[in-house]
């Protein structure tokens, strides 16, 4: 169900089984982080997430589950929380196309992703109150801080689906784009930020968690920044894009 591809340093995973929905089972969470592994260690410098067919990823798998034998938090704790954090650390930039429903666990991916670029009739919400579930895969802390806490419980209670183009300007995801081009673009960013920088890139990411994850306020996150500095003055790519920069050339950069 996990397909994964390298050309030109880009990785690209791909969700396919479009005849559910690309859903994910724990046999396809394992599948698809060893694919970031293998992706991992081939060095790459980019990696693109997409789902094969009408949806990005609508979610768990639930043809084999019932209430009488569901290992819900087996699922969620031993199988998909390990992927989100190999996800959120992955040593280069990452990079998502959303199209279609985007909803579960195929949310938490896109939580887990660094620039998400969504079709604008893309489908993004919490349609468990139609189980008798929880939204889970992180959609709580996403909604919550992006969202408030009156949009987010609006959205649960009511089951209501947001477009892509909604969450995108509702601040959840980078970029709404046509269905038509939105592959083709996020292929395009994906490669040329392949050319660039990438422990600046990843270093970058890492103070944007710290900003999120620790509530940072302005001269800390200033002293965090002038760390990250410090330690990128002494790579070679910061050597190289000031000497370009001098030359008035083009860098480049070797991640």
């Amino acid at each position: 169900m996990i397909e994964l591809s390298i050309n030109d340093g880009v990785a690209e995973v791909v969700l396919n089984a479009p005849q559910k929905l690309n859903a994910l089972d724990r046999s396809a969470l394992a599948e698809l982080g060893d694919a970031y592994d293998d992706a991992a260690a081939a060095g790459v410098r980019a990696l693109l997430l997409r789902g094969e067919g009408r949806s990005f990823c609508a979610g768990r798998d639930l043809g084999s589950v019932s209430p009488e034998n569901d290992d819900a938090r087996g699922y969620l704790v031993d199988s998909l929380r390990p992927l989100l954090q190999k996800m959120s650390a992955f040593p280069a930039p990452t990079f998502a196309a959303a199209q279609g429903a985007c909803l579960g666990v195929g949310l938490g991916l896109l939580v887990a992703t660094d620039v998400v670029y969504a079709a604008t009739d893309a489908k993004i919400g919490s349609p468990f109150a139609n189980l008798g579930a929880a939204l889970d895969s992180g959609g709580h802390w996403l909604f919550t801080e992006r969202l408030g806490p009156h949009r987010t419980l609006d959205l649960i209670y009511t089951a209501d689906l947001m477009t892509g183009a909604e969450a995108v300007a509702a601040g959840l995801f980078s970029r709404a784009l046509d269905p038509a081009d939105l592959l083709d673009h996020t292929r395009a960013t994906a490669l040329r930020v392949a050319s660039g920088p990438t422990q600046a890139y990843t270093a970058s990411r890492q103070l944007v968690a710290e900003i999120r994850d620790r509530r940072l306020g302005f001269w800390d996150a200033l002293d965090a920044e002038n760390t990250v500095q410090e330690k990128l003055s002494a790579t070679p790519d910061y050597a190289e894009g000031f000497s370009a920069f001098l030359a008035k050339r083009r860098p480049v950069f070797q991640g």
